[in-house]
């Protein structure tokens, strides 16, 4: 095989995680020490970077800054929503794409990502060889949904579901220091796919977590709801309820929506969610009279919170990012990194790395499967727990100043 001789574009899109920087660094540190890598850019703020000459030489970064990526939360070089329409509809992205490739010889092209991202990914890949531009294109997964196809999990949800069973339990507590009644509702990220707050089950297993868990695999009904959280008040006088925001009724028509005006919407047309657990509280108050309820929601805090980040996930997003150029300077393109799960003789978990097709992870979803969700589609079951625990194990150790975090500080300089 003929070594192919180029600079590198690293990506990052759509929302954040506490290890997407670590993956970017994988791919970063694997460039920069690769001898058939020119140069390594980084795109600011993902495909729009591309579009706007707007890349950083990250060869000019300190080895020191850099390393830090590993511990520092959200996209250091910036992140988007933007969506490439069709070739066959509007060219223009494309021709404008291609022109930056070759403005800087760029042979390698790593795009961060989730399902959107690996959309972007694959239109890239496959309009690069249909003009016939010889560039390698890899997706490095990245989600807290834990929603990308092919991979038994997805780099950032590990951190994530640590963040929320740890939360849960916090609240739990918090929740029982009066000898007063409480019911507590905990709205968490998952717009189709309720990995994330499946999580929570996680403080529930541990003795101390949410009664009841909701998720979007499972048509919510309402007055089954309330009847849930009532029967439980009146016998214990303490709730504590676990929702995906995503959830829906039978028709398909999000909870959120109940108590809101029309949702807006992104650039890939996916409706901005928020505000579903106040909705709840207003119900559950309208059945149940003279009781304190409050409504949790975690927002920004179950992507960003690298502080309670699982140094096995910190890990294996760095190795994403790593075997992605790796495999791309062997020879291949057009594919996604994942992860498959092993155990050992011992029964000690493994993380493996494999190829997925661009094509497949960007239009499909993983969902969590229905036999892992319990009868009355209010909680979870042990195979969840199992599949679970051993993503969230291990404490990261990041470099501190006066007591606080070091987050990497890259000096971004713009290549010319």
């Amino acid at each position: 095989m003929t070594q192919l001789i180029g600079s590198a574009i690293i990506g990052q899109s759509g929302g954040p995680t506490s290890v997407i920087n670590a993956s970017a660094y994988g791919v970063i540190r694997t460039a920069l020490d690769s001898p058939y890598i020119t140069k390594v850019y980084g795109a600011a703020h993902g495909i729009r970077g591309i579009l706007d000459d707007i890349l950083y030489d990250m060869d000019q970064e300190d080895a020191y800054e850099l390393s830090l990526l590993l511990h520092t939360p959200s996209s250091a070089l910036g992140s988007c929503r933007y969506k490439l329409k069709d070739p066959e509809v509007d060219e223009t992205d494309y021709i404008r794409i291609l022109e930056i490739f070759k403005k800087y010889n760029v042979r390698y092209f790593f795009y961060n990502g989730g399902n959107d991202s690996m959309d972007t990914c694959n239109k890239i890949s496959k309009y690069m060889q249909r003009v016939g531009y010889e560039c390698r294109v890899m997706g490095v997964p990245k989600t807290i949904d834990n929603d990308l196809y092919g991979t038994d999990h997805c780099p950032g949800f590990p951190s994530a579901a640590r963040y929320v069973a740890t939360s849960c339990m916090e609240i739990y507590q918090d929740a029982r220091v009066y000898d007063t009644p409480m019911i507590c509702i905990i709205e968490i990220m998952g717009r189709h796919a309720g990995w994330l707050a499946a999580s929570s089950a996680a403080a529930t297993y541990m003795g101390c977590g949410p009664d009841f868990i909701y998720l979007p695999e499972v048509d919510f009904d309402v007055n089954k709801f309330l009847d849930d959280v009532e029967d439980l008040y009146k016998r214990t006088g303490k709730v504590i309820v676990a929702v995906s925001e995503g959830i829906h009724d039978a028709s398909g028509k999000l909870i959120a929506e109940y108590g809101a005006a029309d949702a807006k919407v992104d650039s890939f047309g996916h409706k901005q969610l928020g505000g579903l657990a106040s909705t709840l509280v207003d119900m559950v108050k309208n059945r149940i009279e003279n009781v304190k309820i409050r409504g949790i929601e975690l927002s920004l805090l179950q992507r960003c919170a690298a502080h309670c980040a699982s140094q096995t996930d910190v890990d294996e997003s760095f190795a994403a990012g790593k075997a992605a150029v790796e495999n791309a300077v062997n020879g291949v393109t057009d594919k996604m990194v994942a992860f498959e799960r092993s155990y050992d003789a011992e029964g000690n978990y493994i993380c493996n790395y494999k190829l997925e097709d661009l094509t497949l992870c960007a239009n499909t979803e993983k969902k969590v499967p229905l036999e892992w969700i319990n009868a009355e589609g209010n909680g979870l079951e042990k195979p969840y727990i199992d599949y679970l625990l051993p993503l969230i194990k291990g404490d990261v150790n990041p470099a501190r100043e006066n007591g606080l975090p070091r987050f990497a500080k890259l000096k971004k300089i713009v290549a010319k």
